[in-house]
């Protein structure tokens, strides 16, 4: 465990140190955001904060495969520099389109080509553990990975909305498959796991680059730093669970898998719960479902009375919950985490509202009252009226 902290530390100074000269780059090329309808923050900040990350990523990477531990990873398989690879192309993807705002047809056509690449390349899910090992065909495995980091990449893309929100999102979720992953790892020969190493290079990654992002922040993470936390966080889910053999993995450890398509969206649930919601909204009102608009879950947060940062925070909150408490069933019985579970949602819940009902309950004793004065002032006058003429 010590060693793959120290590569999260090193993947973390990086990109901490890189990410300044990254913002006066942006700066120069003109990659900087206006400040749009939609937005938040209300000074144009330059965008690009991927290239920072990618950097961290890359130089962990590098290190990682020098390391006496971990470095039996890179002699057996290709597979950790084929996602740096795809990192870089997804990374350079969204480098364009925070210089030039790509239309969103070619955008997608782009993540899907580049998704494709990286399952030919190896990244695939070769086994669906669906109750008993299933086997999916060459075809079906291209087609399903294709999908799902298509489908990850966009919704970290859609959730990053506030200063360090999407970072954390992502640094939670890691941190979770982290752990889950280290645990199976410990049922191997070796303790070494590439899914393992990618969440701990990804956790440094965030933490390094929300040092910058955190509110208000100096440096956007654009579509170069979005697009790139969810092709990462999906890659180290499939290269994980999709190879899973359910003969050699313990019931008490396997049982919280349930099958490998759910995993990432149980680590990524806010992302993706709320690109579902924007899609359905969008396609209801007769929109494309890339039609920007103010109803995301942080801009409804901001709507409700949070500031920026508490808003973050309790967004923290909830993502912190659903991704450990996937994972609690590994070392508590079930109807512990399921209490343990609801009593952090009542909490998550009244924390959430609290703004919405302090202002709202003095409204409501004020209309209340008003509506009860002039109960009072018509039953007066109904009461004036009906007395008998003198």
């Amino acid at each position: 465990m010590r060693v793959y902290l120290f590569i999260a530390a090193i993947a973390g100074g990086v990109t901490w140190l890189v990410t300044p000269l990254v913002r006066h780059l942006a700066i120069r090329i003109g990659a900087v955001g206006e400040v749009r309808a939609r937005d938040i923050h209300t000074v144009p900040t330059p965008r690009m904060g991927g290239v920072g990350m990618l950097i961290g990523f890359a130089v962990a990477t590098a290190y990682a495969s020098t390391f006496p531990f971990i470095n039996g990873l890179f002699a057996s398989s290709n597979q950790a520099w084929f996602i740096l690879f795809g990192a870089f192309l997804i990374c350079m993807l969204g480098v364009a389109d925070d210089l030039w705002d790509l239309d969103w047809m070619l955008k997608l056509s782009g993540q899907l080509l580049i998704s494709v690449l990286v399952s030919w390349g190896g990244i695939q899910i070769i086994s669906l553990p669906l109750g008993s090992l299933v086997t999916a065909s060459p075809s079906l495995s291209m087609a399903i990975t294709a999908f799902l980091l298509v489908a990850s990449i966009n919704a970290v893309n859609f959730v990053d909305g506030l200063d360090g929100l999407a970072a954390g999102i992502v640094a939670i979720g890691g941190i979770a498959f982290a752990i889950y992953s280290y645990i199976l790892a410990r049922t191997s020969p070796s303790y070494a796991s590439m899914a393992t190493l990618i969440d701990v290079m990804l956790v440094g990654v965030c933490i390094g680059f929300i040092l910058h992002n955190w509110h208000p922040a100096k440096l956007f993470m654009g579509d170069s730093g979005s697009m790139l936390l969810g092709y990462l966080i999906t890659c180290a889910s499939i290269v994980m669970t999709g190879r899973l053999d359910p003969v050699s993995v313990h019931a008490s450890i396997y049982l919280p898998v349930f099958m490998p398509i759910l995993l990432p969206l149980l680590v990524l649930f806010l992302p993706v719960l709320d690109m579902f919601l924007a899609i359905v909204r969008r396609l209801s009102h007769g929109q494309s479902p890339t039609h920007p608009d103010r109803m995301h879950l942080h801009h409804r947060m901001i709507r409700i009375g949070h500031s920026v940062r508490s808003a973050v925070l309790i967004l923290w909150g909830w993502a912190g919950l659903i991704s450990f408490g996937s994972i609690m069933i590994l070392f508590f019985k079930a109807q512990y985490v399921a209490i343990g579970f609801v009593v952090a949602a009542i909490v998550l819940t009244i924390a959430t509202l609290y703004p919405y009902y302090r202002r709202r309950i003095p409204e409501i004793r004020e209309e209340n009252a008003a509506l009860a004065a002039a109960r009072r002032k018509g039953k007066a006058f109904e009461d004036e009226r009906r007395k008998p003429k003198q």
